[in-house]
């Protein structure tokens, strides 16, 4: 049906019922349709020549914004941490406490680096971050048939966008709930607003914008792009709703991590670094 879904990096647990979605959502129409995606790893690339690409936390970390001791301690915290937020033993609930410790340390780091507002285009302009290739068609053909892009980010939501803006892509049907940075009248960050987004509490930040699902009471099929765990619940606030098709970019710890994710989402793209399989479903539903 969808040539693209053939590709070796694919993997669906239920073919049948993958087609069985897709059609419903052609035959619903583009009128219908939200796409809600997660950002690091899942929008932006992985990795490219080999080489990790960074999140949006990275790119101040590789910034000549903050210090070589900031540095190394951010290093310490990724070295601690991330090995538990991808680890398939640990449960969501043993990880949660330890994800906030993180998250909150990491940012009172940052704090303490007097970063100016004005600073974070050059930091991302000069940072290796990088859309997955095909994000031009992704964003441009959302926007073409007004279809909302709904992006829930445990990064930092001033340095997203400034990635998307940098690609030429920030279009106005795009929506972004993330962690904030609230700076001074000075401009100098002084701390972040309102509650910690983190990667598996994304589903209290989609039921907390319950007012902006109400606008998209009509869009009752999602399409759901993530590539973690703690993506899935990213939809959890669409009211009405019919048909999700969920998508995950399996990107690292392939063989230890294969069978949650095909357990999970309908579709697994094994380190893929592409938007071909998004674009092609997009294609398919929207009929151009």
């Amino acid at each position: 049906m969808i040539p693209e879904l053939t590709k070796s990096s694919v993997s669906m647990r239920d073919p049948k019922r993958v087609e069985q979605i897709l059609t419903s959502m052609r035959n619903a129409g583009s009128s219908t349709l939200q796409v809600i995606s997660d950002f690091d790893m899942t929008l932006t690339r992985f990795a490219y020549n080999g080489k990790r690409c960074p999140t949006c936390h990275n790119i101040l970390e590789d910034s000549k914004l903050i210090s070589e001791d900031c540095k190394d301690k951010l290093q310490n915290l990724l070295e601690t941490y991330y090995p538990i937020e991808i680890d398939s033993t640990r449960s969501v609930e043993e990880k949660l406490p330890l994800m906030v410790k993180w998250w909150t340390e990491a940012h009172k780091l940052l704090v303490e680096q007097k970063i100016r507002k004005d600073h974070l285009v050059r930091a991302v302009k000069e940072s290796k971050a990088m859309l997955r290739d095909g994000y031009k068609q992704f964003f441009d053909h959302l926007h073409q048939m007004s279809v909302p892009l709904l992006i829930f980010s445990a990064g930092i939501g001033d340095v997203l966008e400034e990635v998307i803006r940098h690609a030429g892509v920030f279009h106005p049907n795009v929506k972004v709930f993330s962690n904030y940075m609230d700076f001074n009248d000075s401009g100098v960050l002084r701390g972040f607003k309102g509650e910690l987004i983190h990667i598996f509490n994304k589903r209290e930040g989609a039921v907390l914008n319950v007012e902006h699902f109400k606008e998209l009471q009509s869009r009752f099929n999602v399409l759901l792009l993530g590539d973690s765990l703690g993506d899935l619940n990213m939809a959890d606030g669409v009211m009405n709703l019919q048909n999700i098709l969920k998508i995950g970019y399996l990107n690292d710890k392939v063989d230890e991590r294969r069978q949650s994710y095909l357990n999970t989402y309908d579709i697994i793209l094994e380190k893929d670094e592409t938007m071909d399989v998004p674009n092609a479903i997009l294609l398919y539903i929207t009929g151009q």
